[in-house]
């Protein structure tokens, strides 16, 4: 069984919306080869925090990063981190705040566009600055390095819906448009991952309001999916609501790494033989 997993966190994509245009994903769920849940983000719902949740599972009052403002490299041990400790490779094509939070503070976009330093967090890394980087670039920077570098851990970040939803709001017909167009480049790569045994979770930062912002507290902005597909999780449809702190360490489980004393114990619905966790050794 493989320990590689793919997780990508589509900026600001509502639960709603991701049901009802991620076709592709959808038949998985109904053939019974993905799990869907719903996550319920925690506050507030701004990016720059929520990348901090999802990737360290530790919560804004405990992690200090409470706002989009910059503040610095984080504070916490990040699955970056983690995964490095245990000798494996990580990469990331995503959002230039992702590079600012765990491997160079600040972003220089002439330096920090492209990066490949084993001492970092994240090995390999492609980051953008514009909040309009076209979806179809992103997706292919992350395929470039799965297929140059191997990765273990591999993190896509892309930020159309987000970009068309504050735009527009979340009832346009243009944040429709670019939901329907990630699942679409989804339905496109997702079967050479899972040919490839990648074990893959797809889910998002915060949600969207109708007209167009987040920040608060309502469901539509806390309301997020969560689709895994993995021989560790039964596939199906599952009601019960997961907690955005319970992200990362399923991914350290997925990776097969000790999940830190940092991160909340929850185990997700639909695990497979609990008495069978294996955990790497130290690399």
């Amino acid at each position: 069984m493989s320990d590689k997993v793919i997780a990508v966190v589509v900026d600001g994509l509502r639960y709603d919306k991701a049901r009802e245009c991620f076709g592709y994903l959808e038949h998985l769920v109904e053939v019974r080869r993905a799990a869907v849940y719903k996550v319920r983000s925690e506050l507030p719902t701004l990016s720059r925090p929520l990348y901090e949740v999802l990737l360290t599972g530790t919560p804004p009052s405990v992690n200090g990063v409470t706002t989009n403002f910059p503040v610095g490299l984080s504070r916490q041990r990040s699955v970056f981190h983690l995964a490095r400790e245990h000798g494996l490779r990580t990469a990331a094509a995503a959002y230039c705040w992702v590079s600012e939070l765990y491997n160079r503070f600040p972003f220089d976009a002439a330096r920090d566009r492209e990066q490949e330093d084993e001492d970092l967090p994240i090995c390999y890394g492609r980051f953008y600055w514009d909040d309009g980087y076209p979806d179809s670039h992103l997706f292919a920077d992350g395929e470039a390095l799965r297929r140059k570098y191997d990765p273990d851990f591999l993190y896509l970040h892309p930020m159309g819906v987000d970009d068309q939803g504050e735009r527009f709001g979340a009832e346009s017909k243009e944040y429709r448009h670019q939901v329907l167009t990630v699942g679409g480049l989804l339905a496109r790569m997702l079967p050479e991952w899972i040919e490839g045994k990648y074990q893959v979770l797809i889910t998002a930062d915060h949600g969207m309001s109708g007209g167009g912002g987040h920040g608060g507290a309502t469901a539509a902005e806390r309301e997020v999916p969560l689709y895994v597909i993995s021989p560790r999780i039964e596939p199906g449809e599952y009601e019960d609501v997961v907690p955005q702190l319970a992200i990362a360490p399923l991914i350290c489980r997925l990776l097969g790494l000790p999940v830190p004393e940092s991160m909340i114990p929850f185990r997700m619905a639909g695990w497979k033989h609990p008495e069978r966790e294996t955990v790497r050794q130290e690399g």
